[in-house]
This record gives C-alpha cells, structure tokens and sequence, in this order.
C-alpha cells in the first residue's frame, strides 16, 4: 500500500457534467456559498494540487481567501495557505502566473524525468522541480508528498487529473458540485473522461452525504476505506 496523503478530490460540474463551457472566459458553475464552504475546506488541508493545463486555462490562485482562516492555521503552526503542487508532463507553465506568484508558500511541480532540465531552466527561481518518472507516475508523486509531511490533499482539477487520480485508485473522497444548468457543447471539457474506474454497476461508490447550498448541491462520496466522515 501506497504511504500517501488522505485525498479529497473537489469539482464543480454542469447538470450534464461539464466542468465548463468552450468560451473563452471562465464558466461559472457555484455560488458565493459554496465558494466559501471550498475555501473552509482548502484550510483544512496542508496541499492543494491542480494539473498544469487548469493552471495554463483558469490562472488559478489557490490560496485560502478568509483572513480568519488564514490566522486559525497560523495559529496551529501552519502556514497560512496549503503548499501547492502541480503534475505536468512538459512543464510548459507560465512563471508569471498566479499559482507561481502569489502566496507566501512552497510551489511544487512534478514533471516527468524527459522535462526536468528544461523545468529547472523555466521554473526552477519560482519553484521546486521533482523527477516523477516518465511517465509521470502519480503514485510517487504520493509517495514524495507523504515524506514531506502532506497529510492531506485536496485535488481541484481539471478532469485529467481528476481522471487519473480516479482510475489509479489513489482518492479517498470526491465532494462533487452540481449546478443548476446545462452546458450542452461537446467542445467543452468535462469532469472525466475515459477510463478504467474502480466503481462502476457491479461496485458502486458509497454516497456519503447530500447538502442543498443555495442553487446548487453538494454530492460527497466515500471512495475508500479511509473516509473521514465529517
């Protein structure tokens, strides 16, 4: 058994599963509610992980928005956002971008052993460059975070990840946001795509709890013997 970290893999989706539409500016899928509720659950973890190319489409900043929360993990002798974390094959990232640039907290990317140079020359002033195999092996990754005292990760996205944590079998729980509409474009990306999945008619994930928050609703489903109920 693989020595990881307990994770929660967290996504917001359209009725008909899309994770967003094929505009250019960014689609909308919560409300300040759940925004809110996210922001309490990345406090509680000591990692936030996304795939290089939601980094390259979304500029996402990963940090913890509410400065209470921000002092309650000071507080416990934390810093005051998660460590974040990349997984990406070619490390084709963008330095300037907001996972790079804000937040007082470690930055790691995980590439595959053929890009490590060329990350090490183009990443390597704003963050931590690890070998993670060729291909990119998601189990050492896990493996590596455990070591560096990761305890809990939150994946974000986008549905390759998603994807890979899924049929890998490496997730303990996915907290899934559906919103009250429908994308209907087949360009759009969606929450996963093809895979071998562990649950499927013959095994069904255990659904561990429904909440209504506002217009959208919050699905929580037990993934692994290591669920941590609420």
């Amino acid at each position: 058994m693989v020595d990881r970290p307990y994770t929660l893999l967290s996504c917001g989706m359209s009725i008909d599963g899309y994770l967003d539409d094929a505009a250019q500016d960014r689609l909308l899928l919560s409300n300040d509610a759940d925004f809110d509720r996210v922001d309490e659950v990345r406090a509680g973890c000591d990692a936030i992980l996304v795939g290089s190319n939601t980094i390259r489409q979304d500029d996402p900043r990963l940090m913890i928005r509410s400065a209470e929360r921000q002092q309650a993990r000071v507080t416990r002798g934390e810093p005051p956002h998660p460590l974040k974390v990349t997984v990406t094959g070619s490390c084709a990232i963008d330095p300037a971008a907001r996972f790079f640039a804000l937040g007082d907290v470690d930055k790691l990317v995980y590439c595959a052993s053929a890009a490590v140079g060329s990350a090490q020359e183009r990443l390597g002033e704003v963050a931590t460059i690890i070998d993670a195999g060729d291909p990119v092996d998601l189990a050492l990754v896990m493996s590596d975070l455990a070591a560096r005292g990761v305890r809990r990760l939150m994946v974000e996205g986008g549905g390759s990840m998603h994807t890979q944590f899924l049929t890998a079998g490496l997730a303990d729980e996915l907290q899934l946001v559906v919103a009250p509409f429908f994308v209907g474009d087949s360009r759009a990306p969606r929450f996963v795509s093809d895979g071998d999945f562990p649950w499927g008619p013959g095994h069904r994930a255990r659904l561990a709890g429904v909440r209504q928050i506002g217009d959208v609703v919050l699905l929580r489903y037990a993934l692994s013997d290591r669920f941590q109920d609420e």
